[in-house]
């Protein structure tokens, strides 16, 4: 027996303007799934200890958005996806692709009831897409919401 590498997940776009975070088909189709059943959602990826570090999913509202997380942009037209200012600095040279695999993951994003959990794959940026980001504005934090008067609620 071989170990064949895994093949290359399809992506659909995302909103943000350098497609820095994208979901594959499989993904899509469980946060479909998890957004008829709790209402809007909201990813959130963090360095943390107990998850793991694999993207999170959480009832939109529910999670409180650290006034240093960055929002990487929308996935599914308008789910957020956030992270934590530690990993942007660890993943910002990188594109990433929210994929769902079978197996347990935190009992404290909506997937796990499900027996699958989201994971991130991750593939470096291109020279052209590290020139566009260079010259786009920040990407928004936690803080740049509250200064808004924005809410992470629906």
């Amino acid at each position: 027996m071989t170990d064949s590498p895994a093949p290359e997940p399809q992506v659909l776009p995302t909103t943000a303007p350098t497609g820095r975070v994208e979901l594959t088909p499989a993904a899509e189709d469980l946060l479909r799934r998890l957004t008829g059943t709790h209402g809007p959602v909201m990813f959130h990826q963090s360095g943390g200890c107990c998850d793991g570090s694999a993207p999170m999913c959480y009832p939109r509202g529910e999670f409180r958005v650290g006034a240093s997380d960055v929002l990487l942009g929308h996935v599914s037209g308008d789910t957020p996806f956030w992270m934590s200012a530690d990993q942007y600095t660890y993943w910002s040279h990188t594109h990433l692709t929210v994929d769902v695999v079978p197996g347990r993951g935190s009992g404290f994003s909506l997937e796990a009831p499900e027996g699958v959990r989201f994971l991130l794959r991750s593939r470096l940026l291109t020279d052209e897409e590290l020139h566009r980001i260079e010259s786009e504005p920040p990407l928004p934090t936690g803080a740049d919401q509250v200064a808004q008067g924005l809410s992470d609620r629906p």
